[in-house]
C-alpha cells in the first residue's frame, strides 16, 4: 500500500513570525512593529537569515540605529525585542 505524503512548502520567515505573534496573542500593532524591525535588520545585514547572524550583527545594527538614525534608547530596545523574537 502506497502512502499519500503531501508535504507543505516551507513557510517564509516573516509568515512564521506572524503566526508565532498571533499564537501568543500579541497586538496587531506589535506584529506590524516587529515585522518592520525584522525586515530592517535583515536588509541592513545584506539580506542574511537571522539564524546566520549573532551578537556582532545585532550590536552593529543597534549602533547604526543610535548613531546614524538617532533613535532613542527605547526604540533600540524595541528593535532588539523584535530581533530576539525571531532568533
Amino acid at each position: 500500500m502506497q502512502e499519500n505524503t503531501t508535504s507543505l512548502p516551507a513557510q517564509k520567515l516573516l509568515d512564521q513570525v506572524r503566526d508565532k505573534i498571533r499564537y501568543k496573542h500579541y497586538s496587531l500593532s506589535t506584529e506590524n512593529t516587529y515585522i518592520s524591525w525584522i525586515k530592517q535588520y535583515i536588509i541592513f545585514n545584506g539580506k542574511r537569515h537571522p539564524t546566520e547572524m549573532g551578537a556582532a550583527e545585532v550590536e552593529k545594527f543597534l549602533t547604526y540605529l543610535a548613531t546614524k538614525r538617532n533613535v532613542a534608547s527605547s526604540t533600540q530596545n524595541q528593535a532588539l525585542s523584535a530581533i530576539l523574537f525571531v532568533s
